[in-house]
């Protein structure tokens, strides 16, 4: 029997020819291209608001302005933007080791679940406009506290992640390796921690979004330098277009970091990256 294609309401022979895909890279910028239509929209929209009404230059500057300033002074920025880096890479290393410590002590007991969640939660309910200068009271205006913040900020959704990802793993696997002798941390390194790294990466993508805002805010709450330091001395200096270049820095500097949380993935989890293709060809 000649297979068949089906177009339409019609059945066509199948050729056996299968039709040609587009490039790889193409199809990613074909992805993308959605999102840079609606920046681009809302970037033309400012521009022209910005030059035909009548806020003023200083009030509302205009996406070229903004960039001319920001490149103009692209050496301050900078030397701005590596300490806000150093607090963000410090503080979200310490959010990972405190987080893994806390997810493999909740999944090891249920007394320390039950004791340690309701905690944890309240961790996230702490007015962070309030914590961030007693912060800086207590430990000074060095890089501890800001380190301190981001790791209070980002630990939550990458604890929450590992211990919904270590549940997740299928029992009779687990049956399986128990009676061929394994004991409970191989089945914790060999099982549970396989299971749970995609939904660890999920959380790690939640918390990377709000590790450069943290280090800002607690550069805010008291710092000598930083994107949030540059950010108020241009906000006190009547600078707009210095306060959204920055705004953009920060903004393009969440966004390589959320972007690379892919890449490690890729790396670290290729068999999760493979079953995710083959469900998308099927």
């Amino acid at each position: 029997m000649t297979a068949q294609k089906v177009v339409g309401d019609q059945a066509l022979p199948d050729s056996g020819v299968a039709l040609p895909r587009r490039p790889r890279a193409v199809r990613r910028l074909a992805r993308g291209v959605p999102s840079l239509v609606i920046v681009a929209a809302l970037l033309a929209g400012w521009q022209i608001y910005a030059v035909t009404g009548n806020l003023g230059t200083d009030v509302l500057p205009s996406p070229a302005k903004v960039a001319s300033e920001g490149w103009a002074h692209r050496a301050e920025l900078w030397d701005n933007t590596l300490p806000t880096l150093r607090a963000t890479f410090a503080g979200f290393a310490l959010s990972l080791v405190v987080g893994f410590a806390l997810s493999v002590l909740i999944d090891a007991s249920a007394v320390a679940r039950r004791a340690l969640l309701p905690l944890l939660v309240v961790t996230q309910t702490l007015p962070l406009i309030a914590i961030a200068p007693l912060v800086v009271l207590w430990f000074g205006f060095a890089l501890l506290p800001k380190v301190l913040i981001v790791a209070l900020v980002t630990f939550f959704p990458i604890t929450v992640g590992l211990v919904e990802g270590y549940a997740a793993t299928d029992r009779d696997s687990e049956v399986l390796l128990r009676t061929m002798g394994a004991g409970r941390w191989r089945i914790f390194r060999t099982l549970r921690v396989p299971t749970a790294l995609p939904f660890f990466f999920a959380g790690l993508r939640i918390a990377i979004t709000y590790a450069v805002v943290a280090a800002i805010f607690a550069e805010y709450a008291g710092a000598t330098s930083g994107l949030g330091i540059y950010m108020q001395n241009a906000k006190n200096s009547f600078r707009t277009d210095l306060v959204l270049a920055t705004v953009a820095v920060s903004s393009a500097l969440t966004l390589v970091l959320f972007g690379l949380t892919y890449v490690v993935e890729r790396l670290v989890t290729p068999w999760v990256h493979l079953a995710r293709r083959q469900g998308r060809a099927s």
